[in-house]
């Protein structure tokens, strides 16, 4: 199997729309993010009624045998909330005891450089092995939980006095993964997969879903793997199970063989709409958040931004400045691999008499 090939795409699916062109907190593009698969608390959830889920579910078929054995992985990320704050005097050191009184500002320039507010994000993950689907009927459920954090980095001014903070911050998560196996005949088995936000949450008297994305599973998707075993493609299953297949329900979730072509070892259960075998075009040098633009229109783009634009794309965000770096960097003869390129050729059909 390709794994490197699964993780690239499962890593497009992971940042899908983190960050838009022009690549800026102030864009207007980028006010509002994190609309893909989105898993709110319940209790946000039904408020809403149902418009922003808490739950995904993928269901898809597998050949397996005694010796097969099902691997589960679930991703997503967390939102971190980064803010700045200011001192209103700068101090040799940050101090051990207690964190130090400062002010939220919406931007502080220090040593050259610019801090300002943004939603960061952490990966999460969670992988669960050695599942033998023909043993038994398999019910499974795994608790998980990622506690509460807030950290500090200095920001040093010019004189190399700690002239405020960074403070990135994030809530508590927690949920469930519901894994169920069910034969439907020789061989053949029925996988489940459940994620559930089972994030206490309190509804805030002003309601937000900003302060509801903190307590979120964002770019939600699973990756299941089958050692010695055969899944079912659900866009084009074969004949005879067609109908087996019509009856696997997927909610938030479209499932995808992935790997290379012919394989049938791994899916993909993305929140975006994918088609089997999904590929990253080899000439692109690497990702761009944007996966419905074309690298060559995108890059270019970010070449004619003007230098207080890119300053600013520099300074929003991590992933942002290298981006940008990449862009700058690039050699001409790569911006040329990015014009086009001709797959392959196959022959017309013969017009239907």
């Amino acid at each position: 199997m390709n794994l490197d090939c699964v993780e690239k795409i499962a890593e497009a699916v992971l940042y899908e729309g983190y960050m838009l062109y022009p690549y800026r907190a102030s864009a207007v593009k980028n006010q509002q993010r994190w609309n893909f698969g989105v898993l709110c608390p319940r209790s946000y959830s039904e408020q809403q009624e149902g418009s922003d889920a808490w739950m995904m579910q993928t269901e898809c078929l597998l050949d397996a045998n005694a010796s097969t054995r099902l691997s589960v992985e679930v991703r997503f990320l967390q939102i971190v909330n980064r803010t700045i704050g200011k001192f209103p005097q700068p101090l040799h050191d940050l101090p051990e005891a207690a964190e130090p009184e400062c002010e939220l500002v919406d931007k502080l320039i220090a040593g050259g450089k610019t801090f300002t507010p943004w939603q960061e994000a952490m990966e999460r993950k969670l992988i669960i092995t050695d599942l033998n689907p023909a043993a038994f009927t398999l019910h499974r459920h795994s608790l998980f939980e990622f506690r509460a954090r807030r950290e500090l980095e200095s920001i040093t001014d010019q004189d190399n006095m700690k002239a405020g903070v960074v403070i990135r911050e994030w809530k508590t998560l927690s949920g469930v993964v519901e894994i169920g196996l069910k034969q439907c005949r020789d061989a053949l088995f029925k996988a489940t997969v459940r994620v559930r936000n089972l994030t206490p949450y309190e509804l805030p008297q002003h309601e937000s879903r900003a302060d509801a994305l903190m307590h979120s599973f964002v770019s939600a998707h699973i990756i299941l793997g089958a050692e010695g075993g055969r899944f079912v493609s659900q866009l084009d299953p074969p004949d005879e199970l067609r109908n087996l297949s019509s009856e696997c329900r997927n909610i938030g979730a479209w499932p995808v063989l992935v790997g290379e072509v012919g394989a049938r070892d791994r899916m993909l259960s993305s929140p975006i709409i994918l088609y089997d075998y999904p590929q990253i075009a080899p000439e692109s040098p690497g990702s761009l958040f944007d996966g419905t633009e074309i690298d060559e229109i995108l890059s270019l783009r970010i070449l004619t931004m003007t230098d207080d634009e890119k300053q600013e794309m520099r300074q929003s965000d991590e992933r942002a400045r290298q981006i940008l770096e990449r862009t700058e960097n690039m050699a001409p003869e790569q911006f040329m691999k990015l014009h086009g390129v001709l797959r392959g050729l196959r022959p017309l059909a013969e017009e239907a008499q």
